[in-house]
C-alpha cells in the first residue's frame, strides 16, 4: 500500500474540525456531506438515511441490488463535545500523535475504511457484498438510529465496526450493556416551618430511592447501577414537589439486567412516601456485547491475519457500549475495536497514534481479503 500519513492527516482535518456532537444537525451534516462524496468518488451507492433529530446517516453499499451482506462495516459521525469545542482546540498533532475532538472515537475510524476500500483487491469487491452504515448518534446510543441499523444487519453474514483499537493495540471482543432511566418524583409542596406534614418530598422519595437503586449493583457478576445526577427543590424552606434522577446502568448478563429493569417499574407501585408519584422514563438502551461460537471464529480470522501482517492480536472486555451491542445480540457475528489505535475517549486527552494508522489499515483490508475466501 502507497500510504502518505501527510495525506491522510489531511484528510482527516476537515472531519475533526467541526463542532458534531449529537443533535447538532448542521455539524452532522457537514460530515455526511464528506463522508458522501468520498464513498461517490469510489463509484458506490450511498443512501441518505433520516434519523430525526439527530441528522442524516448513511448507508453505502458496493452492490446495493444484493438481498445479503457478507460485511457490515459501521462507524459513528457525532462527537460528545459542545459547540465552540473545535474553535477552542482544533486538530493538532506532533511526531507521534494527533489530538482533537472525534480524532479518535471515532473520526479516524471512518476514515481507515475508506481507505481500506480503495486499496481493496478487485477480485475481493467482485466476491463480497459491502455495506458501510454511519451513523449520527451513536453518542447518545443510536436512538434514533437502532431500528435502521438493525434493519440492514438483519441481512449481514460478519459485521466490523471500527471503533478505535484499545491504547495497547486490543480490539474488542465484548462490551457491556448499557442503559440510562430518568426518574421523576412529583410530591406535594407544602410550607417547611408552618405546614410541613401537609407536604409529601419528593426529594425524601429520591433519596429512599437512590438507596434501593444502589442495592441492585452485583459487583461479582458486573451489574452497576449508578445515580450520576440529582436536582430538586425551590427552595430550603419549602417541602419539595419535585425531584429528579438520573441512572446509569452497565451489565454483561442481559437477564440480570432485565430484572433489575423490572424491580425499578415495579417500585413506582409502592412509594416510600405516600403520596408522591414516580415516572421511569429509559432514555437508552443496548444489550451487551458478548461473543458467540461464530464470533470465536472471526476472531480467529483476525488473528490470522494479524499474524500475516506482523500484528499480535489481544482482546479486551470493555465496560463501554457501542453499536456492536446492538448487532451482537441478533447472533450476528460482531467485532470492535478496528480502527486505529487511541485513547483518552470524551476527554481534552484524546489522541490518535499516528504509527497505528497504516497497519490497522493494512490489518483491515487483510481480514475483507480472507473473508471473500
Amino acid at each position: 500500500m502507497s500510504f502518505s500519513l501527510p495525506d491522510y492527516l489531511e484528510e482527516l482535518r476537515p472531519l475533526i474540525n467541526v463542532d458534531c456532537g449529537t443533535l447538532t444537525k448542521d455539524g452532522i451534516e457537514v460530515i455526511a456531506n464528506q463522508m458522501e462524496q468520498k464513498y461517490l468518488d469510489l463509484g458506490w451507492n450511498v443512501k441518505r438515511v433520516d434519523c430525526g433529530i439527530a441528522g442524516t446517516g448513511l448507508e453505502v453499499r458496493n452492490k446495493p441490488e444484493a438481498e445479503h451482506i457478507d460485511v457490515m462495516l459501521i462507524g459513528h459521525m457525532d462527537t460528545v463535545f459542545p459547540v465552540g469545542t473545535v474553535a477552542a482546540r482544533p486538530m493538532t498533532h506532533d511526531e507521534k500523535r494527533a489530538y482533537g475532538p472525534g480524532v479518535s472515537d471515532m473520526k479516524s475510524g471512518l476514515l481507515n475504511i475508506v481507505y481500506m476500500l480503495r486499496e481493496l483487491d478487485k477480485e475481493t469487491l467482485d466476491k463480497l457484498s459491502i455495506c458501510v452504515c454511519m451513523n449520527p448518534d451513536e453518542e447518545i446510543g443510536s436512538l434514533h438510529s437502532e431500528e435502521w441499523l438493525k434493519s440492514v444487519a438483519v441481512n449481514a453474514k460478519n459485521v466490523l465496526v471500527a471503533e478505535a483499537a484499545r491504547a495497547d493495540g486490543s480490539l474488542v471482543k465484548a462490551r457491556k450493556g448499557m442503559a440510562r432511566y430518568r426518574l421523576t418524583f412529583a410530591g406535594k409542596a407544602a410550607h417547611a416551618g408552618n405546614d410541613p406534614q401537609s407536604g409529601r418530598s419528593a426529594i425524601t422519595e429520591m433519596a429512599n430511592w437512590i438507596l434501593a437503586v444502589n442495592a441492585l449493583t452485583n459487583f461479582e457478576t458486573g451489574t452497576t447501577l449508578n445515580v450520576g445526577v440529582v436536582k430538586g427543590g425551590a427552595g430550603a424552606n419549602i417541602v419539595p414537589d419535585h425531584a429528579e434522577a438520573v441512572v446509569d446502568v452497565r451489565f454483561w448478563d442481559n437477564d440480570e439486567y432485565a430484572a433489575a429493569d423490572a424491580t425499578l417499574r415495579a417500585l413506582t407501585e409502592t412509594p416510600f412516601v405516600e403520596g408522591v408519584q414516580i415516572t421511569v422514563e429509559r432514555e437508552a438502551h443496548k444489550p451487551s456485547m458478548v461473543p458467540s461460537e461464530k464470533t470465536h471464529a472471526l476472531m480467529a480470522l483476525v488473528e490470522e491475519a494479524g499474524r500475516e501482517e506482523g500484528i499480535d492480536i489481544t482482546w479486551q472486555e470493555v465496560g463501554g457500549g457501542s453499536d456492536a451491542n446492538l448487532t451482537a445480540v441478533m447472533g450476528i457475528p460482531t467485532l470492535d475495536g478496528l480502527g486505529p489505535v487511541g485513547a483518552g475517549f470524551h476527554s481534552a486527552d484524546e489522541y490518535l497514534d499516528l504509527e497505528s494508522i497504516a497497519p490497522r489499515i493494512q490489518l483491515l483490508k487483510r481480514v475483507m481479503n480472507k473473508l471473500a475466501q
